[in-house]
């Protein structure tokens, strides 16, 4: 059983999940979706950022656009340990994938100011402002600048209706240095909602996350001849939707062949130039490819690419192919996986240890500094979706595990 203190912080921050569903933390009209660098977005950090000043941070923006609140330690100045998630969404997202951890991330600070309670090391947490690259076409731009990773030509871009990131109300020239160095931080920390059945399949709140599973990303731009649509023979046609349709299957089959964990998914699909009565000339789409282990995510990967290869010259239609994201498998820290583990214990929780296939602002801090990552249970694995469902009780169990994890740190500062 959790304390009320802590029930109390568990529930507070799925209601401030909830507060930030709507607008005018959404820009969109019957749900939500919070771009980077959106009105959106700006509203949602400022009311997070409150939020952090009354847990007793100090708050402020980085010039990635993320927001941080940092609390001290017994000694000013200290290297930090860093609790983050992202703040933004997918478009028609569910409220708790990415601001749960920040929330929780709160939710810890606040229980140690209120207890008037210093660790030897300063805790801040970050809302990253890019996770999901569901405004501008990359993912994950905010924490791969904390880390130092991220290529100043990646920052030369826009978004669908044409706004550079240049105009979107950060200063490229400086991005960069959002940079933190390694020896500013001791380690990362993310909760996250599992996004997936394990957890609740064996009827655990929470878990100890072990990995990342290894990203590949593709965009795909299949060209045709667009033509008439009462005119133009079958025979003549080379109809680049018909043929992205066949590549899409290729797709799905090679991963369906893989008989092992690797999954493969075409994420979008825009058909030019899109009228009912014109036959589609050009056809641009995505392909994720995923597995715990990279050479079967290569495998699974290479297969796709020959078969779109083969689909295209079959159908005489050109295909190009782009690289988008090769993103390696993210292990957290031996060390901190144990410090989990002992901390789900001392919440009275099974010890449990699962993977994570989809990707997270952790595999990029790993660049700089020991990561442990902390899962929560979600209602029948649905996330990225408005039905996406984390309990009060839940959340409370990892707020208490989190807890326990950041005091067996201090302990081993000692």
């Amino acid at each position: 059983m959790v304390s009320a203190e802590i029930m109390h912080g568990g529930k507070r921050a799925v209601d401030r999940c909830d507060l930030l569903g709507v607008a005018p933390f959404s820009d969109m009209e019957g749900g939500l979706y919070r771009g980077y660098l959106t009105p959106a977005y700006d509203a949602a950090l400022r009311e997070v950022g409150g939020w952090m000043q009354e847990a007793g941070m100090l708050v402020r923006r980085d010039p990635a656009a993320n927001l941080v609140g940092r609390y001290e330690g017994t000694t000013p100045g200290a290297p930090a340990l860093m609790i983050a998630s992202h703040i933004d969404s997918v478009r028609d997202g569910g409220h708790y994938d990415g601001p749960l951890g920040i929330m929780l991330g709160i939710e810890c600070v606040a229980a140690l100011h209120g207890a008037g309670k210093r660790m030897p090391f300063a805790i801040e947490v970050y809302a990253f402002g890019d996770e999901e690259g569901s405004r501008f076409p990359a993912a994950m731009l905010t924490s791969r600048a904390v880390a130092g990773t991220l290529d100043r030509q990646a920052l030369e871009i826009a978004d669908r209706a044409g706004v550079a990131l240049a105009d979107s109300g950060v200063d490229t020239a400086s991005y960069l240095d959002a940079a933190r160095r390694p020896e500013e931080l001791i380690a990362y920390l993310e909760a996250h909602i599992e996004q997936g059945p394990v957890l609740e399949a064996d009827g655990l709140a929470v878990g100890t996350v072990t990995g990342i599973a290894a990203q590949l990303r593709y965009r795909i731009e299949v060209r045709g001849m667009a033509g008439h649509a009462g005119t133009t023979a079958m025979r003549l046609r080379r109809d680049a939707l018909a043929g992205a349709a066949a590549m899409v299957l290729a797709v799905e089959q090679a991963a369906r062949h893989d008989d092992g964990d690797a999954v493969a998914t075409v994420g979008v699909l825009e058909a030019k130039p899109g009228a009912a009565n014109v036959i589609p000339g050009a056809v641009s789409f995505t392909v994720d490819v995923r597995s715990g282990d990279e050479d079967r995510r290569d495998r699974v990967a290479q297969e796709i690419l020959a078969r779109l290869a083969e689909i295209a010259a079959a159908r005489e239609l050109e295909c190009d192919i782009e690289r988008i994201h090769d993103l390696p498998a993210s292990p957290c820290d031996a060390g901190l996986m144990e410090l989990m583990d002992a901390a789900l214990e001392d919440a009275g929780q099974p010890v449990r240890r699962l993977v994570s296939g989809a990707g997270h602002d952790a595999m990029n801090l790993a660049a700089i500094c020991p990561t442990a990552m902390l899962f929560i249970r979600c209602t029948d694995g649905i996330s990225h979706n408005p039905a996406e469902h984390v309990t009060a009780e839940d959340t409370a169990i990892a707020l208490a595990v989190m807890l326990r994890f950041i005091e067996r740190l201090g302990e081993t500062c000692v």
